[in-house]
């Protein structure tokens, strides 16, 4: 089973994001699961490394390294670019992407899952 999970919100302005990484996490850690993450929009700003965290909240940096152990992750360029983030900024094995390579992601995934 492939999943795709596609995060909208900043780190730390909900739970959505630590939820979905929490979620990712459990899915990939299944042997025969795929497990793909796209940050899009705000959610950008999950990839992005050596955030303060904010007192009661989780790491999420910490939380991406570990998914990143057996699965993917890919951020938005044009999300990136409208918010400065550069691709010095990120998370070690996370990269810019394009909407071409989120089309195909979600072509190839038996289930997409949007946080």
């Amino acid at each position: 089973m492939e999943y795709l999970i596609i995060i909208n919100d900043a780190p730390y302005a909900s739970e959505r994001a630590y939820n979905a990484l929490r979620l990712a996490t459990a899915l990939g850690s299944e042997g025969d699961t795929g497990v793909r993450l796209f940050f899009v929009g705000d959610g950008a700003w999950c990839a992005v490394r050596e955030h303060k965290v904010p007192d009661g909240m989780h790491d999420v940096e910490w939380m991406i390294r570990g998914f990143l152990a057996g699965g993917c992750a890919a951020v938005c360029g044009t999300c990136m670019e409208a918010r400065g983030i550069t691709p010095e900024m990120l998370i070690e094995g996370t990269s810019k992407s394009t909407l071409a390579e989120l089309t195909a992601w979600t072509r190839q995934a038996n289930q997409v899952l949007v946080f």
